[in-house]
């Protein structure tokens, strides 16, 4: 039997006053996500464990059956921005984001207003490039403000992130005071790593401080884009679970990347332009692509794969600016427009359908929690839960499940 894995990327929610005390999925009007339910069972998912708040990378790497710690987001990042990479390549996730200035350190935006667009991440990112270091290097932009840093050579990834937020590596902390990166040993190739990166980051502040793009941006009331800063340091990808059957469609480099390491055959989508500024826009018009570029490439290739991985990444953002309205009528929209289409391929072929989140972002924390994420799982008999949501995911069947655990629960090993 085949089966599709799909991950709603930061579904999971607590109770939100904006939608009289429930989440957004249990808000959300779900006919085809419900129907699956009643028809199927549930359960709840712990992507690692009780106390831990997963990153994207750390939660997708354990649900496909590996450690979660065995991460390089890095590496992932570049690999699935199409950067090739040779052994000791030191890779970084990075944020074009907005800073008051390089000595007083205050980050006022991670994500520069979060509107940074196509056009202005290219033409910033082309002044990057012609910094000189003492070593090769590339930087790439690759969705709003997001980018890829690669230091070419041998180089130590054992450095403190200069993106302030993840302090510890793979885990967020909310704090507002840019750092400079350091050693974690005394080794002269560390303490080496740590001083290019540093001297990359202050370089990229006065190049970007008084730049066009950002006088432009000043004069529109926007946050300029004034400074790149990095984390989750990788210098070798991590050997995950060969998953040869798969066929991942995702949009987005970091999951490209983790599917490329575990072997998967990836189908991507180019993300649609950020223009005049409206990320919410942006982020429909990029959702609704993905929902008609999932359902052509399952229509073309399902005689080719066993399983399949689809990841639909913008649920995630509303999470992060509380924003419950939106996170429900997105969840809503991946209902009516994707799983009607799964509902109705299942009256011609049998396959088992499983739907998780990869971790909850509640609107009401703006980041990511601990909490555990709902599963439904179609075409493996069925329970007593009726609506797909997270307070009767607690009252399914499949109970509680570790993150490591999920694929062989599910049966899509």
């Amino acid at each position: 039997m085949k089966g599709i894995f799909v991950i709603i990327d930061g579904m999971g929610d607590r109770a939100c006053r904006q939608l009289k005390g429930q989440t957004p999925l249990e808000a959300a009007e779900t006919e085809n996500l419900d129907y699956l339910a009643r028809e199927g069972k549930q359960g709840y998912v712990y992507p690692i464990n009780e106390k831990i708040a997963p990153e994207s990378d750390t939660a997708i790497v354990s649900l496909l059956g590996n450690n979660p710690f065995d991460s390089a987001r890095g590496q992932f990042e570049a690999l699935g921005s199409g950067i090739k990479l040779s052994r000791g390549d030191l890779a970084f996730r990075t944020n074009f984001a907005t800073i008051t200035d390089i000595k007083d350190g205050k980050i006022i935006d991670r994500r520069a207003g979060r509107n940074l667009s196509t056009k202005e991440a290219e033409i910033l990112s082309k002044a990057l490039n012609k910094i000189i270091l003492p070593c090769k290097f590339i930087f790439k932009p690759t969705v709003q403000h997001r980018g890829v840093l690669v230091f070419r050579g041998g180089f130590s990834d054992n450095i403190t992130n200069t993106d302030s937020a993840y302090t510890i590596k793979g885990k967020y902390q909310a704090k507002d005071k840019f750092q400079f990166s350091k050693a974690l040993d005394d080794d002269e190739n560390t303490e080496y790593s740590a001083r290019v990166l540093n001297d990359f980051t202050e370089e990229s502040y006065k190049v970007l401080v008084n730049h066009p793009v950002n006088k432009e941006r000043r004069k529109k009331g926007l946050m300029p884009a004034n400074i790149v800063i990095a984390r989750d340091a990788g210098i070798e990808l991590p050997k995950l679970c060969k998953l040869r059957k798969w066929a991942c469609i995702v949009n987005m480099p970091l999951e490209r990347g983790i599917a490329k390491n575990c072997k998967m055959d990836v189908f991507s989508m180019e993300y649609p332009p950020l223009k005049n500024f409206d990320v919410y826009r942006n982020l429909y018009d990029g959702l609704n692509k993905h929902i008609k570029f999932s359902i052509k490439t399952l229509k073309k290739n399902w005689d080719k794969y066993n399983y399949f991985y689809i990841h639909f990444k913008e649920t995630d953002l509303p999470g992060h600016d509380n924003k419950p309205h939106i996170k429900k009528d997105m969840i809503e929209l991946i209902d009516k427009k994707f799983f009607s289409f799964l509902k109705k391929k299942l009256k011609r072929s049998k396959f088992k359908i499983a739907v998780t989140a990869d971790h909850s972002t509640p609107c009401k924390l703006k980041s990511h929690s601990a909490d555990p994420v709902p599963l439904l799982l179609y075409g493996d008999g069925k329970d007593e839960t009726e609506k797909y949501s997270e307070k009767e995911s607690r009252k399914g069947s499949l109970g509680k499940i570790y993150g490591k655990q999920f694929m062989k629960k599910i049966g899509f090993k």
